[in-house]
């Protein structure tokens, strides 16, 4: 097959990165992954463009991330938050809370069933998720196995789940089509690449507040740089001492928090800031599929067991921080208490009750 004028351009940038990275920019980063996103690239000159982007080591740079991220940005379904007068500011403070992933410790899903807390506590979430690369239970395989027609949420649908449950989830597959493209490959590779970090960066609703986990505390500071860079402010990257993209519940966790200034402060919080005893991880894994359901259904319904104990502070703390974040709580103390009266109360399984149906009602 002759080489098209768009593999070409491809080619050419592929050239430059591998040959002269040194005068490499962010601007041929974000060329390079339109013309992916555009499906003018060939299998080959995807992978190859993947593998010199981890070896160029783009995922410590946080110009890069910003420019790769705002451009699959451009090439997302951005949904219009407005509904029967209503406009976006009419709904309030949005806010996610997600995680790289590709941390290896299998946790329960924890980001999940806190977006379900926040959301029945009044904040509106707007939970950006995929299906599983790296971990045994995605967050939309859980939610997908417990009922939820997530494929059917389309951007026309946001404004309507905000206005009456406060939640949507964001399927990536859906609000990022042009990523098909890429996928396939993405998988293939068995590697990290800079796509595992963008995730958590690109979700098209654009929150006003999130909580971003990432895999490695060298990651960190280059997340929270990123974001700065992308304009975002009152988001939070975390990273627990294990190298967890969640807070930990068994120590101390790491946070780069973007001020409304964009400076970004640096902290160290612990379970006990929450008023919450610290576990260890192993007591909070999850297994398989089916393993991490039950534990949920277990968690809404207030039929705990022993074993359950520290995943539902896993999730308090979790949960407590977003609503910190958030500006829900003027605590995490609180945050966590407001968390665990939520959640004790039933409204989190009202809420995914009443959610799953809505999206076989669309």
């Amino acid at each position: 097959m002759s080489t098209t004028v768009d593999q070409r351009h491809l080619r050419d940038i592929l050239m430059n990165l591998i040959l002269e990275p040194e005068g490499f920019t962010p601007e041929n980063a974000a060329g390079g992954l339109r013309s992916i996103m555009r499906g003018e690239a060939s299998d080959a000159q995807i992978g190859g463009f993947l593998t010199a982007l981890r070896l160029r080591g783009v995922d410590r740079e946080p110009e890069m991330i910003a420019a790769l991220a705002q451009e699959m940005l451009s090439n997302a379904l951005i949904p219009c938050i407005e509904l029967d007068g209503k406009s976006r500011e009419d709904f309030g403070i949005v806010a996610d809370i997600v995680g790289t992933g590709g941390d290896g410790w299998n946790t329960f899903n924890i980001s999940t069933t806190s977006s379900l807390i926040a959301a029945a506590a009044g904040l509106t979430v707007a939970k950006h998720g995929s299906r599983s690369f790296s971990s045994n239970c995605g967050s939309a395989d859980l939610l997908e196995n417990m009922g939820c027609n997530l494929s059917a949420v389309l951007p026309v649908h946001v404004a309507q789940l905000f206005d009456e449950y406060h939640y949507c989830f964001i399927l990536a597959n859906i609000f990022q089509p042009s990523m098909h493209y890429v996928t396939k490959i993405w998988r293939e590779l068995k590697f990290s690449t800079p796509f595992s970090v963008l995730g958590p960066l690109t979700n098209p609703v654009i929150p006003n507040r999130a909580v971003i986990g990432v895999n490695s505390k060298t990651l960190g500071p280059v997340m929270a740089e990123a974001l700065r860079i992308m304009g975002r402010r009152n988001y939070a990257v975390v990273c627990g001492d294990e190298n967890l993209d969640e807070i930990s519940i068994a120590g101390d966790t790491h946070v780069w928090h973007i001020q409304e200034s964009g400076e970004i402060k640096s902290y160290t919080i612990h379970p006990r800031d929450f008023g919450v005893p610290a576990h260890p991880l192993s007591e909070a894994a999850g297994a398989t599929l089916e393993d991490n359901k039950a534990t949920l259904h277990r968690l809404l319904s207030s039929e705990l067991e022993d074993r359950d104990i520290a995943a539902r502070d896993f999730v308090l703390i979790n949960t407590g921080f977003l609503l910190y974040v958030a500006g829900t709580a003027s605590s995490m103390e609180e945050g966590a208490k407001i968390a665990r009266q939520t959640l004790e109360s039933g409204k989190v399984k009202t809420l995914l009750e009443s959610f799953t149906k809505a999206t076989w009602a669309l």
